[in-house]
């Protein structure tokens, strides 16, 4: 393919060389003359057209650019803020975690996390202004949830993810922990200890 371009290549040189010389006349009415003419006319026409029309053509030409590229960045701001996501509160993070819980350990563990950390504020407000750590048992006055409740909430709070053993094959079944309880119970219970208090920040 790159030996026939270059003899098509050869080939219009040479014709073109081959033409050059009996066509220069024709050449130089048809090409060189108009094109002398006009370069010549465009010359004259500056010089008879006082310097200010032109400055004044020109500073319209860069107006005319910048009310342009103003009016282009602004569309461009207006389409970012159309395609910018909508915020997503935490009930939605938790509803998203939930659907994802078949994708491994890691998304039980935070919904857990979350859970964990509303049973420690419902007993946070329960001590009267007293501070309460983290690593506190989930312990105080009438609470007392399933043990199985009391695991889940306290592997979520105190635990992490990295605790439990991954799948080892794609097919394995994975290991039973804490974090397979119903999240359903769990969130029941907790419902039962707030009654009407807000204790999602």
């Amino acid at each position: 393919m790159n030996l026939r371009r270059s003899l098509a290549l050869a080939g219009i040189v040479i014709i073109a060389l081959l033409l050059a010389f009996p066509l220069r006349d024709a050449v130089y009415d048809v090409v060189i003359v108009p094109a002398a003419y006009a370069l010549w006319f465009l010359g004259l026409l500056y010089r008879s057209v006082h310097q200010s029309v032109w400055w004044g053509l020109a500073l319209l030409i860069v107006l005319v650019i910048l009310a342009r590229s103003l009016r282009s960045t602004g569309g461009i701001r207006e389409r970012v803020r159309l395609k910018s996501r909508p915020v997503i509160g935490q009930v939605e993070n938790l509803s998203a975690w939930v659907k994802r819980t078949d994708r491994g350990i890691y998304f039980k563990w935070l919904i857990a996390n979350r859970l964990g950390k509303v049973a420690h504020e419902i007993l946070l407000q329960r001590l009267g202004g007293r501070t309460r750590s983290y690593f506190d048992p989930l312990t105080g006055p009438d609470w007392t949830p399933d043990s199985s409740v009391q695991q889940y909430l306290e592997a979520g709070l105190k635990g992490s993810f990295a605790d439990y053993p991954q799948k080892r094959w794609p097919f394995s079944k994975p290991a039973s922990t804490p974090l397979d309880h119903d999240v359903k119970d769990v969130l029941e219970y907790l419902e039962s200890q707030t009654g009407d208090q807000r204790f999602v920040n």
